[in-house]
């Protein structure tokens, strides 16, 4: 068992690669849409490369077997046997099978209660102008960003409609809360915005937010974050396919 290790290791992890990727959704949980071909062929090439280990392992143990005393090549020639690695290796194979049959949830609000408030310094400028309409679906990324940076006010008398999952302060406060990924989940940064007007259901719940910007602060200071909704109408939701937004 120990000499096919190796190939059981890579077809392990090739297939939790695969079972995410090309089975379903749960790559979203970890990997930008984009990534989805790339995380096909790495598992594919894995499983691939699993089975010509493992042929080449037989095809060995083959040529070792005709007619040769064991641990001698031909001639009586003694053979050294093959080097097996430490036993601790095999533990490379737990995080492959935890994805493969567990495959762990995607973040939420205990990462983004931990994640710094790290907002991007693009500065207080205007921006491009929102289509006409209310409500007005946008992203937590984009609603945060208008209501923080925009010196055109582009959010005010408008009615928004935002969808992320429930975040909440020691004090009570709620928030509706997206992460943002550049590439993938380890990159995760925190938009969000505080709930007023409405009771918020408990932590991690997913959930659909109408109502409209309550200014305060100065734009473009620490005052304006988070920015504050005023809403009229929660209700509960299922969490999306891709949890994360672009960032």
């Amino acid at each position: 068992m120990r000499r096919h290790g190796p190939a059981v290791l890579l077809a392990l992890t090739g297939a939790a690669i695969l079972r995410i990727s090309l089975f379903g959704d749960l790559y979203l949980r970890y990997v930008r849409p984009g990534l989805r071909p790339y995380l096909i062929v790495s598992g594919a090439a894995l499983v691939l490369l699993a089975v010509t280990v493992t042929a080449l392992a037989r095809r060995g143990d083959g040529r070792g077997g005709r007619g040769e005393a064991p641990g001698q090549e031909r001639g009586g020639v003694p053979r050294r046997p093959a080097p097996h690695g430490p036993r601790a290796a095999w533990l490379l194979a737990l995080p492959a099978l935890a994805l493969l049959l567990f495959p762990p949830p995607a973040l939420g609000s205990y990462s983004a209660e931990r994640e710094a408030e790290r907002r991007a310094a693009r500065g207080v400028g205007t921006f491009p102008a929102l289509p006409a309409g209310d409500p007005l679906d946008l992203t937590l990324g984009a609603f945060a960003s208008r209501a923080v940076y925009d010196s055109g006010r582009s959010l005010d008398g408008r009615t928004v409609r935002l969808t992320g999952f429930v975040t909440r302060d020691d004090d009570g406060t709620w928030y509706v809360t997206r992460l943002l990924v550049s590439c993938c989940a380890a990159d995760a940064t925190t938009a969000r915005a505080e709930i007023r007007g409405a009771d918020g259901p408990p932590a991690d719940t997913w959930v659909t937010v109408t109502g409209t910007w309550h200014p305060r602060g100065e734009q473009g200071s620490d005052a304006a974050w988070p920015p504050v909704l005023d809403v009229t109408d929660v209700r509960r939701t299922q969490q999306p396919a891709n949890p994360y937004e672009k960032r």
